[in-house]
């Protein structure tokens, strides 16, 4: 899975913690545009991965390369904030180092214009994320690197946040690298998706993926039936006569 034309790639990366093995020579590749899940069970390595792809932490063994100069938009799995400190969202946004879009626009991409002076401490669980979400966005990063970035957030804002960074990715014309528990969203959005437990279990096509023995073996067969129907329900929309029609085509068919 290694590109020299890649904006970030991993060659046989280990992380060994005393007598355990974290992670067991992952190798991943990512191009510009592309949009690259990390899914796997509890435990798997998938945030400890993101970390060393960022360059947060230290491999044990193994390559990690990033194209020169990248611009990389990190939005962290949590926010600690001192209670003790109160912060506004303007404020924690002019913390970053690297501003390329004005912290106004930031807001306003993400919907949260209106909560520039509330104190952060403030937020409902969506609302954090979106503040996160912007503070990623100041550097007009290349990589957008994202860390369970629906948590905390209920169903209705979890699929606008998801439908949101797949906007950002065309508008950016960014890569992102994201490590989520939606199986779901990964079915329908994703185009790569890697799935971890400490090595590389299988990658590809989340519909590929969905049908590998190693994803079946982790997540079962009943999840995966249930994602392939939730794929079908997003390949295409329905006529009035019930038949599906495929939405790059226009074509119907019929279901068996």
């Amino acid at each position: 899975m290694s590109d020299s034309s890649a904006l970030l790639s991993l060659h046989d990366v280990s992380l060994v913690h005393g007598q355990q093995t974290l992670l067991d020579r992952v190798n991943l590749s990512l191009s510009a545009r592309q949009i690259m899940t990390i899914i796997g069970p509890n435990g798997a390595g998938k945030s400890t991965l993101l970390h060393i792809a960022l360059g947060l932490q230290k491999p044990s063994s193994g390559t990690v390369s990033r194209q020169p100069k990248l611009r990389v938009g990190y939005m962290p799995q949590k926010l600690r904030i001192n209670p003790l400190m109160p912060v506004t969202v303007s404020r924690f946004l002019r913390m970053s180092s690297q501003r390329r879009m004005s912290i106004k626009h930031a807001l306003a991409r993400v919907g949260i214009s209106h909560l520039a002076d509330r104190p952060l401490q403030g937020l409902s669980g969506g609302e954090t994320q979106r503040a996160l979400l912007a503070r990623a966005l100041l550097c007009k990063p290349q990589l957008l690197a994202l860390d369970e970035p629906a948590q905390g957030v209920d169903i209705t804002g979890q699929t606008e946040l998801y439908e949101l960074i797949s906007a950002l990715r065309d508008e950016l014309g960014c890569a992102v690298l994201m490590v989520s528990h939606d199986l779901h969203w990964v079915m329908a959005q994703t185009d790569t998706v890697i799935c971890l437990n400490q090595h590389v279990c299988c990658h590809g096509h989340p519909s590929a993926v969905s049908n590998d023995p190693a994803y079946l073996e982790l997540f079962g067969r009943r999840h995966a039936e249930a994602l392939a129907l939730y794929q079908h329900d997003h390949d295409h929309r329905h006529n009035m006569h019930g038949e599906a029609v495929d939405l790059d085509t226009g074509c119907h068919h019929h279901h068996d």
